[in-house]
């Protein structure tokens, strides 16, 4: 039972006298079971609740009253009432579109209670069997595959941990570090998959977890598809999906396939629901807000990049390559790059977003844009320790700012360097494990 950093954010839940029930979001096998089941031993006394099963299902079924369905909830479990703190845990709530209207009720007439609830396919569901969100009565948490840091705890690695919590990055902890993030990238972040490597060190021995878990999501598709055409349509979706994740994307004719652009974006739209896939899209400014620009094609981002890898044959082939961007055309690396960034906000549904500057005689894409106080900072993930920096240039000589980070396979290195048309800025390179550290890099890189 790996501790994950979503732990912390439902401990400062737990403690606010303000909370309102919480809705955990996240992808089937994330873990946010297992998050929950660490997080219950704060309390004095922890209720489960799967309504998988019909047995827990069918407590909701009887417009009891909020006493009375509590009272049936401890008969239901053989427990009597504690006078401590109190975890009730409903797992699976998309099962029931009864416990899903019941959560405003815990909030207006049980506050003595701690209701946590969690579903892969919580919006879906709700959304096509038009249940109402209760909305003003209950809060949200996202979760995510296992990010580096979490990874680096799992495995063992507690000094990697704290220099890469150290800033700037002590030189002699950048090899180690590089080390671990290309075996991070190659296993990806579902805990199944890491628990499984930890205990036997065996890449063969995790196909068929691998393989597991594009089986349960295509055993999903009949609850996200809306008829049997769009069943096909879902189906494709995840098979493919994989294999075009960090490219742009066209909606018509996605993954090689005859389907039309409004059938495919319906596919694509729902899978986004249910936190498979992440359609990143572009924006023009130069300055906050971020405005995504809908009408241009977005950037596809799948929910983790070992999945990617093992639906792509990689892995085989990973640890012959020097670096992450000389392997798969360089899309590993800032897919990677791309997971760091969705996981670091949990509070959030927030993803990141690109810059373009789309013209007929010349384009420009920044990889990535993030918002620091007044500033949009340009983000390139580049190859190896070199690369042109000709679009991220480009953005320098619109904003109103001389700051810019490239991310690489190299040291954390702070330059002064130039435009090509001459207008200076501060170039911080980054290696592409900090990707979840952007945020304090960029404050570091201004303030220094």
């Amino acid at each position: 039972m790996f501790y994950r950093n979503i732990i912390k954010e439902l401990q400062h839940w737990a403690d606010r006298d303000d909370r309102k029930p919480l809705i955990l979001r996240g992808a089937r096998q994330v873990g946010k079971t297992t998050a929950v089941e660490i997080f219950s031993k704060n309390f004095d006394q922890y209720i489960y609740l799967n309504l998988e099963k019909k047995e827990a299902a069918d407590v909701f079924n009887h417009n009891l009253s909020t006493d009375d369905l509590i009272q049936a909830i401890y008969l239901l479990k053989n427990l009597s009432p504690s006078e401590g703190k109190i975890l009730l845990f409903i797992d699976e709530i998309q099962n029931s579109p009864q416990a899903v209207k019941q959560m405003r009720y815990f909030y207006e007439s049980a506050k003595q209670l701690h209701v946590v609830a969690a579903g892969s396919l919580f919006e879906v569901m709700t959304q096509d069997n038009q249940v109402s969100f209760p909305v003003g009565r209950v809060e949200y948490l996202f979760m995510y595959p296992l990010s580096f840091d979490e990874f680096l705890a799992a495995t063992g690695e507690e000094q990697a941990l704290k220099y890469f919590n150290t800033i700037p990055l002590p030189d002699f902890s950048f090899s180690k570090l590089l080390t671990i993030f290309h075996k991070y990238v190659l296993l990806g972040g579902m805990p199944e998959v890491i628990k499984t490597y930890i205990e036997k060190k065996d890449i063969a021995s995790l196909t068929p977890i691998y393989q597991g878990l594009l089986t349960a999501y295509l055993d999903d598709v009949s609850k996200y598809a809306r008829n049997n055409t769009m069943v096909q349509v879902i189906r494709h979706t995840i098979e493919t999906s994989p294999l075009e994740a960090g490219r742009r994307i066209k909606f018509h004719g996605f993954g090689n396939s005859n389907y039309k652009s409004r059938e495919m974006g319906e596919a694509l739209r729902t899978l986004e629901r249910a936190m498979l896939v992440y359609l990143i899209y572009p924006s023009t400014a130069t300055e906050p807000p971020i405005i995504p620009d809908l009408k241009k094609s977005p950037r596809l981002q799948f929910l983790d990049t070992g999945l990617i890898n093992y639906f792509a044959g990689l892995q085989q082939f990973f640890f012959k390559m020097e670096d992450l961007h000389s392997f798969y055309h360089g899309l590993l690396a800032e897919h990677s790059v791309g997971q760091e960034l969705l996981a670091v906000d949990m509070r959030t549904p927030k993803k990141p977003s690109f810059w373009v500057r789309e013209k007929k005689q010349s384009n420009a894409e920044v990889d990535y844009i993030i918002p620091s106080g007044k500033y949009l900072i340009p983000v390139e993930v580049k190859a190896g320790k070199t690369g042109s920096l000709r679009s991220l240039q480009q953005f320098i000589e619109r904003s109103a700012h001389p700051f810019a980070v490239r991310m690489n396979a190299g040291p954390v290195e702070k330059v002064n360097a130039k435009t090509a048309n001459g207008i200076p800025y501060t170039l911080l390179n980054l290696p592409y494990f900090l990707a979840a550290r952007l945020q304090s890099y960029i404050k570091w890189m201004i303030e220094k």
